[in-house]
């Protein structure tokens, strides 16, 4: 049976694993809700991808969760059209 003849170091061990780390996600935000989103994911709260309707996120709620996520959409289009006309510096 193989045996290992020297006990391995922690520095030996650290370099062969130095390849096992993970990488950060990509977050970006949602250009119609402005939601922080995964990079190349649809937008689980409006349903948006590229700038168009990719899904249909309504359809997936209950008939109370929907008439929710319906106002609370609603107010955030009304929020986002209060500040095209100036610049907030």
């Amino acid at each position: 049976m193989a045996v290992p003849k020297k006990r391995t170091t922690s520095s030996k061990r650290n370099h062969r694993r130095s390849h096992h780390g993970l990488t950060k996600l990509q977050l970006s935000t949602c250009s119609k809700c402005q939601q922080v989103v995964p990079g190349h994911t649809a937008c689980p709260n409006c349903g948006t991808y590229k700038g168009r309707q990719a899904m249909d996120v309504l359809a997936k709620l209950e008939k109370r969760e929907r008439k929710d996520k319906e106002k609370e959409l609603a107010a955030q289009e009304e929020a986002g059209h209060d500040h095209e006309g100036h610049d907030h510096s």
